[in-house]
């Protein structure tokens, strides 16, 4: 072999025991929990349509209510969306704990930071705080008799700091689950370790125009590459209780629409396409 031929890393579908060549896909159905609507499609998404899993956000006012779904369906798979942020403007959260000993996480209200208030969380949250809410999110899960898959997070890639993510690695790793990574070098420095993550740039679904949105997913399905990619999708009805509270509601409902078509499963088939959830990575990662 030439010297200066660098080697190329193994894809993460090949640690998960695909052959070479596999393309295999992750579609993941994020923010259950958020209200009625949302956890109505992504149940829906995941038992008729493609979704291959969900993810819950335990602060949200109909987490419960998500939570009974999930216990009265134990075949869906589900991971912890871990949550600092709230998306939606007249439709607030908070923390699960008492927010004088999370009080640095939190916005000048007292509620979960907006989006565009995501710098000012980076910058003033201590990572000890953040553990506080991070273990009570996870609890309150466990308690209600469910077993997750994974740990991802709302609205902050890879956690949003070098400190979260290496808090939520730890922390995973304490309860024998995986982690959704997201960015480029922390994907590569865990699969020189053997450690199975998407091969390829995560795909949020509100990153798609919503015009011709199945269109494009068909085309995004055709030109998938070898390898382990994942998708985290956001279904949800487009009815009057979305269009109260929810500017994203567009992006819901089309997502939906997608994943429950009967061409869009043919059309994983036609392509070879190998669709799996987080449980395969959980037991890689164990």
């Amino acid at each position: 072999m030439d010297a200066d031929r660098t080697v190329p890393p193994v894809l993460s579908s090949e640690l998960l025991g695909f052959p070479a060549g596999a393309r295999v896909l992750i579609v993941n159905a994020d923010d259950v929990g958020m209200y009625h609507a949302v956890n109505a499609a992504v149940v829906e998404s995941v038992e008729v349509g493609i979704a291959s899993s969900c993810s819950l956000m335990v602060p949200c006012p109909w987490a419960s209510h998500a939570m009974h779904l999930l216990r009265e369906r134990p075949e869906i798979p589900f991971g912890i969306h871990l949550t600092l942020v709230c998306d939606t403007i007249h439709y607030r959260w908070e923390p699960l704990t008492n927010k004088d000993r999370v009080s640095s996480p939190l916005a000048d209200g007292g509620e979960l930071h907006t989006p565009a208030q995501v710098p000012q969380l980076r910058a003033k949250a201590r990572i000890d705080e953040g553990e506080l809410e991070f273990r009570a999110q996870i609890h309150a899960v466990l308690d209600a008799g469910l077993t997750p898959t994974h740990l991802d997070w709302h609205c902050l890639a890879d956690g949003g700091r070098d400190d979260i993510f290496d808090l939520t690695m730890a922390i995973a790793g304490e309860y024998g689950l995986a982690v959704r990574v997201w960015l480029r070098p922390r994907r590569e420095t865990l699969r020189e370790r053997g450690i199975p993550v998407v091969d390829h740039d995560f795909l949020d679904s509100f990153r798609l125009d919503v015009e011709g949105k199945s269109a494009q997913y068909a085309a995004l399905l055709r030109d998938l590459p070898v390898g382990l990619t994942e998708w985290a999708v956001h279904p949800g009805f487009g009815n009057d209780e979305a269009r109260a509270i929810d500017p994203g509601r567009q992006v819901r409902g089309t997502d939906h629409e997608f994943l429950t078509l009967q061409w869009a499963r043919e059309l994983l088939h036609q392509e070879e396409i190998t669709v799996i959830d987080y449980r395969t990575l959980q037991r890689a990662w164990s």
